[in-house]
């Protein structure tokens, strides 16, 4: 359950973790059975987070964030409770990336016009060399260049 009472209820902070959900489901669906019809996803995440793995030349080359596009070519798609892994080609030599969704900044489906942004989660405390926990920093937010941020409004529309 929780590990303290709180003084009261963050509705912004069960939003967010909502509308991360939406992300770890859709992933799902295209473990399970592909992209269904004219669906892809461009996901951007900050590649410094704990639990992004990523190869150095990655790294080097995206030092704060990074987009990826799932669509044609990718492969071995995992979703898991916290993280998701997949398999891209990066310059003709495929890689294995393993992402947070805590890590997440945007998540955008282009074909169902659907984008969604997401303040970077507080990262989780750091245990240092001697056994003592860093405390926790907010993370400054991401900018998105260009992003579609869809309202809340147009998401709960009947079609």
């Amino acid at each position: 359950m929780m590990d303290k009472l709180l003084d009261e209820i963050d509705y912004d902070d069960l939003i967010e973790k909502s509308l991360r959900n939406v992300v770890y489901l859709a992933l799902r669906i295209v473990e399970e059975q592909g992209l269904p019809g004219e669906n892809h996803f461009y996901i951007s995440f900050k590649t410094s987070y704990p639990g992004v793995v990523l190869s150095q030349n990655l790294k080097v080359q995206y030092p704060e964030t990074m987009t990826i596009v799932l669509q044609n070519q990718f492969s071995n798609l995992v979703v898991r409770h916290n993280s998701f892994s997949v398999d891209l080609s990066f310059g003709g030599i495929e890689q294995t990336i393993t992402i947070p969704f805590d890590a997440i900044t945007y998540f955008a489906d282009p074909s169902a016009k659907f984008g969604l942004s997401f303040e970077p989660e507080d990262e989780p405390e750091q245990i240092s060399a001697d056994g003592q926990t860093a405390p926790r920093g907010k993370s400054a937010p991401t900018a998105n260049k260009g992003a579609e941020v869809i309202s809340f409004d147009k998401i709960m529309r009947k079609k």
